[in-house]
């Protein structure tokens, strides 16, 4: 997906266009509050003061032709549900929702929204994950069974390149991206030799990642 609008500014929605952007996306980004409009305009591409309770606002500004709404109004219920149905009505492809509670979560899901996500509850499982096992510095959640982990090279790997590993046969996991001195690589190739201090970048199912950690 390339092109993006964020429907709310607050420090959830922001910092989602800040970061798209900064992966090379074009990101439209709406909201009411003209003065958080302002505080985000210089790092979008577009940026626009409106209702996206109100459908025609939306249609002024080509809903249609974007691949992605990212609806950041997680505070309140009735807004969201209404955006949603403004998007869905207008052919949004993919409708991301911030949700508050779980409730808002089962109500969002049933108007047909493609990702539902509540970011302190996000947050605090992988937080949870970090704190439960030492060599794990980051966890991203990619689904209820997938997931990636952020390790350092445990010592038995060192000195061995990707193909003697093997890790995908023997562990059942991909690694993705090798992290040293600031500097990555990304899909690294399989003579690719773990150095001391890489950092890894592991992509599997729940259980497979348990193995590793326990590495």
């Amino acid at each position: 997906m390339k092109n993006f609008m964020v429907i709310g500014l607050g420090r959830f929605g922001s910092a989602i266009a800040r970061q798209l952007c900064g992966l090379g996306a074009e990101v439209l980004v709406l909201d009411v509050r003209s003065e958080l409009v302002q505080q985000v305009s210089n790092e979008v591409t577009h940026a626009a003061v409106g209702d996206a309770q109100d459908k025609e606002v939306l249609r002024a500004l080509g809903a249609r032709n974007f691949d992605c709404a990212i609806i950041a109004i997680g505070d309140d219920l009735a807004a969201s549900v209404l955006i949603t149905m403004n998007l869905k009505e207008l052919g949004m492809p993919y409708i991301v929702c911030k949700a508050h509670d779980e409730t808002h979560r089962r109500v969002l899901e049933k108007l047909g929204v493609d990702r539902v996500v509540i970011p302190e509850q996000e947050y605090g499982q992988r937080l949870a994950r970090s704190l439960n096992s030492h060599n794990v510095l980051d966890y991203i959640e990619i689904s209820g069974e997938y997931g990636i982990l952020e390790v350092p090279a445990p010592a038995g790997w060192v000195g061995k390149s990707l193909k003697e590993l093997n890790v995908r046969a023997k562990l059942g996991v991909n690694i993705i991206a090798v992290e040293n001195d600031g500097k990555t690589n990304v899909s690294p190739s399989a003579d690719y030799r773990i150095v001391e201090k890489d950092v890894l970048a592991v992509l599997g199912d729940n259980a497979a990642l348990e193995r590793v950690q326990k590495l």
